[in-house]
């Protein structure tokens, strides 16, 4: 430890002073936190989770740390990860490691004692640091310097790092997006442009779970130009995407869920389903994003109460808000590239840039309306519940059967029509006086 200095001492970070990383830093002789929490200590965020590193072998990792007490769950072991539980918050606990072969996907890893070694093989400089208890820091690639800078920078070489995992090209934009500032560093994007071949042998998993994270970004919007300049959005959405269009809904007042954000640069004429099985995405995603499609809409300032109340009968709120604004930006970018197209007529072949390429795609203009007005009325409507249900029907003295289906359904269609705005009394006085001519 000597031989190996730390490059400054600060204040000992309270995260690491309590609870279960103060409890796994005390049961592993030489253990340091690594990467996020050091980055987001040092950049003044809030940190979501800690790592720590260690200079022993797995198995010595997890006897101790039982030893000390703690609950040990081996989730990753030939990886050399150790899961700690103290209070029911977790630590991953990582055995320092070099690689011995790599495949652009999996590594062949060897434990070792070697800090330095270790932090050759993380992605970015600023994602390479480590932190003892004490707030001593080891940053032996310069990441605290380009953290404060806005960097984003590979450690080595950038064609190294991405031949060892194809993925860090999309973490390279996600990184872009939260820390870095200005145009992003030309080696890297050089280097990615030549790995995108590579990224059609990610699995599908590993890239949504990237892309959620680059679109939860706080403004993803020039990360994923990038993106589109060295072809690795055409390579990850090669269903077609805008990116241009995130611009307009960044301003929209709506909300801003990466998978809105989603579903507002693709183009209309993607299959949402093929895309939703070829991404891996969850049941509930995918109904979601086939829900910003499909459906009825409505346009802010057209739409009376009861308009509002029978749509919101088929979608939630946000789903019916973010539906009705595509559609209308959809209409929007239509109306410009007619136009543009018009104006370009007579020199065939010489459309503006954006329509000569996918990306960045058309973002046609701001659809018009007070988006935010109708945001705030739909968040102020209760969603409608029609009040009857089979029970009530035999209630009344209805014989079970189809005609009770036929006659609820006749009685929602009433109570839709007027609105929603019946309670279940005035429903059930229509479905008897339905009932009634039913009979005759």
């Amino acid at each position: 430890m000597s031989q190996d200095p730390p490059a400054e001492r600060r204040a000992p970070p309270g995260i690491l002073q309590h609870g279960a990383p103060a409890a796994v830093l005390a049961a592993l002789p030489g253990a340091r936190a690594v990467g996020g929490v050091v980055r987001d200590v040092l950049a003044g965020r809030p940190v979501q989770d800690v790592d720590v590193g260690a200079p022993l072998p797995p198995d010595a990792v997890a006897a101790r740390l039982r030893r000390a007490g703690l609950r040990v769950f081996e989730t990753g072991l030939a990886h050399g990860t150790v899961t700690a539980v103290l209070d029911h918050v977790p630590v991953e606990v990582t055995s320092l490691r070099r690689d011995v072969a790599t495949d652009g996907r999996h590594a062949e890893v060897e434990w070792t004692t070697d800090w330095r070694e270790d932090a050759a093989r993380r992605d970015f400089t600023f994602n390479a640091m480590s932190m003892a208890a004490d707030g001593a820091l080891w940053d032996y690639f310069g990441g605290r310097a380009d953290l404060a800078a806005g960097r984003v920078r590979f450690v080595g070489d950038p064609a190294t790092r991405l031949a060892e995992d194809t993925l860090r090209a999309l973490r390279f934009f996600r990184f872009q997006a939260r820390y870095g500032r200005g145009a992003p560093d030309p080696a890297a994007l050089a280097a990615i442009r030549a790995a995108v071949p590579g990224l059609a042998r990610l699995s599908a998993e590993r890239v949504w779970m990237e892309l959620k994270r680059l679109l939860a970004a706080p403004d993803p919007a020039e990360a994923l130009a990038s993106m589109a300049e060295t072809g690795v959005l055409a390579a990850v959405l090669p269903e077609g995407a805008w990116p241009g269009r995130l611009g307009l809904l960044l301003s929209s007042g709506l909300p801003q869920s990466p998978l809105v954000r989603l579903a507002a640069m693709l183009r209309p004429e993607v299959d949402l389903p093929a895309l939703a099985q070829r991404l891996r995405l969850s049941g509930e995603e995918a109904a979601r994003l086939d829900g910003y499609r499909h459906g009825g809409t409505v346009e802010p300032g057209r739409a009376d109460a009861a308009t509002l109340n029978r749509l919101l009968t088929e979608a939630d709120a946000e789903t019916l808000l973010v539906r009705s604004w595509l559609r209308s930006a959809a209409g929007a970018a239509a109306g410009s590239d007619s136009a543009s197209d018009a104006r370009h007529a007579a020199a065939p072949g010489a459309l503006p840039e954006a329509r000569r390429s996918l990306p960045p795609g058309p973002a046609g203009a701001a659809p018009p309306g007070d988006w935010a007005g109708l945001a705030a009325r739909l968040a102020a409507l209760p969603r409608p519940v029609f009040p009857l249900q089979g029970r009530d029907a035999l209630a009344l003295g209805l014989p079970p059967g189809p005609e009770i289906g036929r006659l609820l359904a006749a009685t929602r269609a009433w109570w839709l029509a007027r609105g929603c705005a019946d309670d279940a009394e005035a429903c059930r006085a229509r479905l008897r006086e339905l009932a009634g001519r039913s009979a005759i």
